[in-house]
């Protein structure tokens, strides 16, 4: 009876956990607004957990939904997918219909392709991996739905943004929300793997790609040297290359180009590679408790801004672009938006010196009109001759504000 009684209250705890962790995320407003859904049927794409299905059930509440999670929702469409396009044939044109996990059943995007073209209606199609569509050979509509990326949490959808909180624990919404989101990372590591690794068809070893994952983690933010990494791993450079890609394509990372428009300079070309969460970086490379002033902080500070502009310039749908600025000398800028309109340094120091301006200094050369910004731990907001330096905070309010770029 006393451990009926136990497992009760534990069941009962988890359940309270799961429906407060729902109830606070229905609190923030995410900044993705998907405004093409009205006119168009869009792809929103996204690593998992970021929030994708919370967005569109708090945003699209009338419209039809297919979860291919539920088993049987799944079962039912992989059998017999033309059974989709029945149901369907009873909307009336112009309705939204909702299909999330997309990639379990890709055979779907015909009967979506049929009943766009012949029943004009609007799909919005979740998942996160566009490499299980692509491997799939199947319909991707050819061009008839707009493609959107939702990134975990930014600081401008959460009140009261607690950097050091994000800087340990990460952006994506379950993780952020807790106290202690250890187990969870391991658990989303775990998932990761066995469920878009494990389902590669061509795919053998997964203690191999484990192995991977981690030196990935521990070269995140720096220059991709295919071969150390290939040798660290014990595999080929074109097996880390694939690997790499299996990464981007399941949204579990992306590249930063270098930026290589330069006269005076010869400058790197190789490009870095991000892992999509800093609390993932941190859970896979064993850090904890991050605190300002260690070089571990350093890192995962360059990671959470590099982050928060990735996402404003892509739910902006600005034309400009973040790369990164490495001269074969070593001078380097962090961040470079556009063709070289600005060029941000991110130092986590509590107070900027001279010295930390070398890179803004020697990129200005070559373009003297670019925009020098510091972000940094500084109090207070200043400026030394023509470079800005902003606490991160206000940093981060002015990107969100559309002040930056």
């Amino acid at each position: 009876m006393l451990i009926v009684t136990k497992n009760l209250y534990f069941c009962k705890l988890k359940l309270y956990k799961s429906y407060a962790i729902l109830k606070l995320n229905f609190m923030f407003t995410r900044k993705l607004l998907l405004e093409d859904v009205e006119n168009d049927s869009v792809f929103l794409f996204g690593a998992r957990q970021t929030g994708k299905s919370t967005l569109v059930k708090q945003m699209f509440p009338q419209a039809r939904y297919y979860d291919l999670l539920k088993s049987d929702v799944f079962e039912r469409l992989f059998r017999a997918p033309w059974l989709f396009r029945e149901e369907l044939e009873m909307c009336l044109p112009n309705e939204l219909v909702i299909v999330d996990e997309i990639q379990k059943i890709p055979q779907l995007l015909d009967e979506v392709h049929w009943l766009i073209h012949n029943k004009q209606l609007r799909f919005l199609l979740c998942g996160s991996s566009a490499r299980k569509l692509k491997r799939c050979g199947v319909n991707l509509l050819g061009g008839r739905a707009i493609r959107e990326v939702l990134y975990p949490f930014v600081s401008a959808e959460i009140p009261n943004f607690d950097f050091i909180k994000a800087i340990n624990y990460g952006l994506l919404p379950q993780h952020y929300l807790l106290s202690n989101p250890r187990k969870k990372l391991q658990s989303y590591i775990g998932n990761y793997l066995q469920e878009e690794i494990k389902e590669e068809a061509h795919f053998r070893n997964l203690r191999t790609f484990s192995r991977f994952l981690d030196i990935a983690a521990l070269t995140s933010g720096e220059i991709v040297n295919y071969t150390n990494i290939a040798t660290d791993c014990g595999i080929s450079s074109p097996t880390v290359k694939e690997y790499f890609s299996i990464l981007e394509e399941t949204m579990f990372g992306y590249f930063i180009p270098a930026f290589t428009k330069t006269l005076k300079r010869r400058v790197v070309q190789a490009p870095k590679f991000y892992l999509f969460d800093v609390g993932v970086v941190n859970y896979l490379t064993k850090r904890n408790e991050l605190m300002p002033g260690s070089l571990d902080f350093g890192k995962a500070f360059e990671h959470l801004i590099i982050h928060e502009i990735n996402a404003f310039l892509n739910y902006s749908f600005s034309e400009k672009t973040v790369s990164f600025w490495r001269t074969s000398t070593g001078y380097e800028v962090d961040a470079i938006l556009g063709d070289g309109c600005v060029a941000i340094e991110i130092k986590s120091s509590q107070e900027v010196q001279s010295r930390h301006l070398r890179g803004l200094k020697a990129f200005a050369e070559e373009y003297p009109q670019a925009r020098l910004i510091v972000v940094s731990l500084d109090q207070n907001p200043r400026r030394t001759n023509d470079i800005e330096i902003y606490p991160v905070n206000e940093f981060l309010k002015k990107l969100w504000n559309g002040e930056i770029v």
